[in-house]
């Protein structure tokens, strides 16, 4: 038995050393040089005791990668957002939604395409208007404003006619499904769809067909909904610069939407769709929200299923929704939400959504300091405060925690480059339009170094920040922050806690501006009836872009 466990090891060190012998052995001059990128500094002892080690790992490196790893697998670790002794509500009760009965059909036809999902819903219903009829009209909107906004990827029309004669057949025969029966939609070109191409917004995934649809697809299908376009993102999530060019912002075409969640934003601006499905790490439903003057749910993470996503960042990825009005937030949140049995990382936690809220029992914050500095949005988010102080909303100072969050962007990049591994090593990364330094080729490439030791140290710290964040909605039950000034984007997104983004203004130049709602983990129910308050006391989510009315 001893001779076979040494002729094993021998075989193993043989292997070590065929591996590392394939590639030129690590020096001492290397550990050296290597020392200055992570910040460290060892006496040359101590580089000569590691040189084996060292060895070693290379060839452990160059045999994963050997095999290959789909972007669909994630690590055997999770990420948790809950802190310490929080506790998520899994009693679901009725749910409620507005009165639409008021709905009718407009004079002018092409009103319906600003038309809420509430009120779409109510006139396939009682059947004054057909699936079929809406979908048509939704796709010729498509066909005659995608194209100007570089917004739209892939029509699914032929799947999207199907399913409308489908809705209208078991809406005449009575099986009536829900709010979302009929209604047309489109969705971020990162999830996966049958018989229709999943491109990624990429040059090297342009022809990828991934023959399945997304959880969040299936279980739009199950509600009733019909798919009409795969919209526009900016390549593998990042801005608004895809293989087609540049997404446009409906309200001046001249500039981009934001990304990465480009077309989903600027096709709702433009009215093109009534609501689409696009995802955030960190801004990508927030920042094109804000520019296209839409309204956006970045959902609590683990409330909604990435399988068929693309993988960016396995522990900051979160699908949400991008529409116009407040409650349709709540509509197709519900249909979306829950688990698939397959995404682990997926809370098993109650939505019950009622529309009317008593303003006087909610705790709201505001981030102060951010709110008190100078930048581009501070008149109509002062504005917009002011208003809610009118409404009898008591406004509570609060401060994010004292943690250097831009320091824990690491976290992203790291999983980033892990999901584009065999993009970075294939040099098929040459292939994106976006080249320059702040751009995903040359991120992924940095990122590679990386020490996992400090990719872990920022997830404990992390943890931390996690604990500290429970001590504001301690304090608030929901807080407002600027969208885009201050550390609030980022925090949040790493703590995997729910927002809200809704308009709340113009700039001189006539484009949109905002700021956002966030709530504690799991609270979407009553976030989404908070900014619906906001919006039944303001009307800057009814404003269009003149060009698309």
């Amino acid at each position: 038995m001893k001779l076979v466990l040494k002729v094993f090891i021998l075989l193993l060190f043989y292997g070590i050393l065929q591996s590392i012998n394939a590639q030129e052995k690590i020096t001492k001059e290397n550990v050296v040089n290597a020392e200055k990128i992570i910040g460290l500094e060892f006496t040359d002892a101590e580089r000569d005791s590691m040189l084996d080690a060292l060895n070693e790992q290379l060839a452990n490196y160059l045999n994963i990668r050997k095999i290959k790893i789909d972007n669909s697998i994630p690590p055997a670790i999770q990420f948790n957002p809950v802190p310490a002794g929080f506790k998520i509500n899994n009693v679901q009760q009725q749910i409620s939604f507005n009165d639409y009965s008021y709905t009718k059909l407009p004079e002018n036809p092409d009103d319906l395409a600003y038309y809420s999902i509430g009120e779409l819903a109510y006139l396939i219903k009682t059947r004054k208007i057909t699936s079929t009829q809406l979908t048509k009209f939704f796709l010729e909107r498509l066909k005659k404003f995608g194209p100007k906004l570089y917004s739209v990827v892939t029509l699914t029309e032929e799947r999207a006619l199907e399913e409308a004669k489908k809705a209208d057949e078991e809406i005449a025969q009575g099986k009536y499904r829900g709010m979302l029966h009929g209604i047309p939609y489109g969705v971020k070109d990162l999830l996966s769809t049958k018989k229709y191409k999943t491109t990624w917004g990429a040059e090297p995934y342009q022809d990828q067909i991934i023959d399945e649809d997304a959880t969040v697809i299936k279980k739009l299908h199950d509600a009733g909904a019909v798919l009409v376009a795969k919209l526009s993102l900016g390549a593998l999530a990042w801005g608004d610069v895809w293989f087609g060019g540049m997404t446009r912002n409906p309200w001046d075409t001249t500039k981009g939407s934001s990304g990465s969640s480009a077309g989903s934003a600027a096709s709702v601006s433009a009215g093109l769709i009534p609501f689409a499905i696009g995802s955030e790490t960190w801004g990508s439903i927030v920042s094109p929200s804000t520019v296209c003057g839409v309204t956006g749910l970045r959902p609590t993470y683990g409330r909604v299923s990435r399988t068929g996503a693309m993988a960016l960042s396995w522990s900051m990825d979160k699908l949400g929704i991008i529409c116009r009005y407040a409650e349709d937030l709540a509509i197709v949140f519900d249909a979306i939400r829950g688990t698939d049995n397959i995404d682990p990382t997926i809370y098993d936690a109650a939505f019950n959504y009622k529309p009317e809220i008593d303003i006087k029992k909610i705790r709201v914050g505001y981030l102060k300091n951010d709110f008190d500095s100078n930048y581009p949005f501070h008149k109509n988010d002062s504005i917009a405060l002011l208003k809610l102080k009118e409404l009898g909303v008591e406004l509570i100072p609060v401060e994010l925690p004292e943690i250097s969050t831009e320091d824990l962007a690491i976290i992203l990049v790291a999983e980033a480059a892990a999901a584009f591994d065999e993009l970075t090593r294939s040099n098929k990364d040459d292939l994106l339009k976006r080249q320059i330094k702040n751009a995903w080729p040359n991120v992924f490439r940095a990122s590679r170094f990386i020490p996992a030791v400090e990719y872990i140290n920022a997830n404990r710290i992390r943890f931390m920040l996690i604990q500290e964040m429970k001590k504001i909605f301690d304090k608030v039950d929901i807080y407002i922050a600027p969208s885009w000034k201050g550390n609030n984007l980022l925090t949040t997104n790493l703590t995997g806690h729910p927002c809200v983004v809704v308009p709340n203004g113009f700039i001189d130049k006539g484009t949109p501006t905002s700021f956002t709602f966030i709530a504690n983990l799991f609270d979407e129910e009553r976030l989404i009836a908070f900014a619906k308050f906001f919006q039944d006391v303001t009307n800057f989510h009814k404003k269009h872009p003149p060009l698309f009315k």
